[in-house]
């Protein structure tokens, strides 16, 4: 396919790439190649490597380091591709952001410090350090795992500091789209979990860094279109056909359960590595209800 490049990257739909585990549990490279171009073939803009439905916590640097080499070359073209650059400190996260540079990836998705409650003073020197790597640098608000919450007139500060473009919100609360647009016009929102998709997209996002699409690429990418323009008649249908499938992504569970939606519909799902432990049989049954129901609606 042709690619054209934009001026924006981390715009569109942006895919928090799962990653396929062999049996032993070491990475499958090749399946994953194979994945990030499939992705963008079916719809998808771009990828987002590296970052919690990745396992990036589990990956040692030379993984972490081969999975955006990986992904950079399967999507033929860096711009689609948004490494996670999350860690504990803020000179490993900005060797992260050097790393996707180097790469040739085109921004970047980083998280609050969180090795503590972190002070805004602190949050704000953080975001600064990795934006000096120069890539654009996209905020991650998950207050719920965090435990630091990129409020919105915390967003707007570090948006006025230069430090960020954007903002993958995953806090649940849809109402902070419009503080955020009052605050800091410029900050571009980013759906950050699948199941407030539709009611964040009417209230002004501009991208989606989404989850279920690891499974039904095309069916996302014809919700996310008629989302974003506003075509309800169209959007409103699909979003309840899928959206028994969109709540796992702000579940607990929700590498597993997108693994198996994956396995299911004939994708290199697999297993996921220790701490995280299969899904129970209650909940894979609803999964795997759910993902059938799906199919057998001609969903893909």
């Amino acid at each position: 396919m042709s690619v054209s490049p934009r001026t924006r990257p981390w715009r569109g739909i942006m895919v928090a790439t799962t990653l396929p585990m062999r049996d032993g549990l070491s990475i499958d490279y090749d399946a994953y190649a194979e994945h990030v171009a499939w992705l963008i073939d079916n719809g998808c803009d771009g990828v987002v490597p590296n970052g919690s439905l990745g396992e990036y916590q589990t990956l040692t640097d030379d993984e972490r380091a081969r999975v955006v080499i990986t992904a950079v070359e399967a999507a033929g073209d860096g711009e689609r591709v948004m490494p996670g650059v999350g860690a504990y400190g803020s000179a490993e996260s900005r060797h992260w952001a050097e790393q996707a540079a180097q790469a040739g990836a085109g921004s970047v998705l980083l998280l609050p410090p969180n090795a503590f409650r972190a002070e805004d003073d602190a949050v704000a020197a953080h975001y600064a350090e990795v934006a000096r790597v120069g890539l654009p640098v996209v905020a991650y608000n998950n207050p719920i795992d965090t435990k630091v919450d990129l409020t919105p007139p915390l967003l707007a500060r570090l948006y006025n500091d230069g430090s960020i473009v954007a903002v993958k919100e995953f806090s649940g609360d849809v109402r902070r789209a419009h503080e955020i647009a009052e605050l800091a016009p410029g900050l571009d929102l980013l759906v950050g979990a699948d199941d407030v998709l539709l009611e964040l997209a009417l209230a002004g996002a501009v991208g989606w860094i989404a989850g279920y699409p690891n499974a039904l690429p095309a069916t996302c990418a014809t919700l996310y279109d008629a989302a974003m323009s506003g075509d309800l008649e169209k959007a409103l249908p699909l979003y309840k056909s899928l959206h028994s499938l969109l709540r796992w992504d702000s579940r607990t569970e929700f590498v597993q359960a997108i693994k198996y939606s994956m396995d299911i519909v004939g994708r290199p799902g697999g297993p996921t590595r220790p701490p995280r432990f299969p899904q129970s049989e209650e909940q894979r049954s609803a999964v795997r209800a759910a993902t059938e129901k799906a199919l057998a609606e001609g969903l893909r």
